[in-house]
């Protein structure tokens, strides 16, 4: 069928919106069209794996319109928030922890369907596709019952789109993976959607000091709107020190969205023995990070946290329970943009002026 896509060409290229070919379903995929689908920053990253072209997109939001025979539990007219992929098949998946699936890499970032095929053609030229398993900067996209995660007709998908990744990542760091104590301390460095979706989520656990860094001062004043208790410009003297200062010796509890090694060396070293530091930003991924040996021998833990340690089908709806209830206004960060100005919402996601674009068809 032919669908409306943002196709991108490598490294730094902009978003090209074209008419390409999307195939049929197979049996175990749904068609879904695409209501609303957020922009995170793993879509600008992500451009250099694909010179030859592809379709990125992955917190996608729609409606079901055609269900492959092998699908079970989803049905046309069905509305969804897609998420990321798993196998489905391997030790971790079946343990319950499909974000630690031994073949993430190649179901979310490979380009193309487990068996090596992709779905999606520019004239007679196959491109790559199946991004997270949806490609979802189109106006159509195809996923799994794996990806996909039925909700409320009622609610307004553009406001549930940023659920499939960067909500659920950032606070699922903090509600499924740190769970820090009531009156605890947390720092979160970077408050971009990852960020202050960690933030919302040391909200709901009521920790005592809640401090946000970042070197954008409207993103600052929203993440003090949003239950920061303390926040510090990430470009000041000794960040690491005035953390120790406002919590007695050191944070309890720090989550790193930011990826920079020299961020997460003061991360580390913001937190006291017997201290966690959750890792969640990808930056260079050939890069290398170094520790004091001295601060990790002492007791300070350093862990990776993927998706937010989340299995979407459950964690999703109890953050859509939380968000109704008042509990958890992670829709405050988000800017909506037409689907056809995707470079004006890049532009402004880069320039830090939006800090959760989403796009609305």
């Amino acid at each position: 069928m032919h669908v409306q896509a943002a196709v991108t060409y490598g490294a730094g290229s902009d978003f090209s919106l074209a008419d390409i070919e999307l195939e049929d379903p197979r049996p175990d995929e749904i068609l879904v069209r695409t209501a609303a689908v957020g922009l995170c920053h793993s879509d600008l990253t992500a451009r250099q794996y694909f010179p030859g072209g592809g379709v990125l997109g992955h917190e996608g939001a729609g409606v079901v319109e055609v269900v492959g025979s092998a699908v079970t539990g989803f049905a046309p007219g069905d509305h969804v928030v897609l998420g990321f992929d798993a196998c489905g098949s391997c030790r971790a998946c079946l343990g319950g922890r499909p974000y630690r699936c031994r073949n993430f890499a190649a179901m979310n970032y490979g380009g193309a369907r487990p068996d090596g095929s992709t779905a999606l053609r520019v004239g007679e030229t196959p491109i790559a596709g199946s991004f997270f398993g949806q490609s979802s900067f189109a106006s159509h996209c195809l996923a799994t019952a794996r990806n996909a995660v039925k909700v409320d007709p009622q609610l307004p998908l553009d406001k549930l789109a940023p659920l499939g990744c960067g909500v659920i990542t950032g606070s699922g760091t903090v509600l499924n993976a740190l769970r820090p104590f009531p009156g605890s301390s947390l720092v979160v460095f970077g408050a971009g959607s990852v960020g202050l979706s960690a933030l919302l989520g040391a909200v709901v656990t009521q920790v005592g000091t809640l401090i946000a860094v970042d070197i954008v001062p409207g993103r600052l004043e929203l993440a003090r709107t949003l239950g920061a208790t303390h926040v510090i410009d990430g470009r000041s003297d000794d960040v690491a020190g005035q953390i120790r200062d406002l919590t007695d010796g050191g944070a309890d509890y720090a989550v790193e969205t930011s990826g920079a090694a020299s961020v997460v060396a003061t991360a580390v070293s913001s937190v006291p023995e017997g201290g966690t530091v959750a890792l969640v930003g990808l930056g260079d991924l050939q890069g290398t990070i170094t520790l004091s040996h001295y601060e990790m021998v002492m007791g300070r833990t350093v862990m990776g946290v993927t998706e937010g340690n989340s299995v979407p089908q459950v964690y999703i709806p109890q953050l859509i329970d939380l968000w109704r209830a008042g509990r958890f206004p992670f829709d405050a960060m988000i800017t909506a943009y037409p689907f056809d100005k995707i470079g004006q919402a890049v532009a402004d996601s880069e320039a830090g002026r939006t800090v959760k674009a989403v796009l609305t068809f």
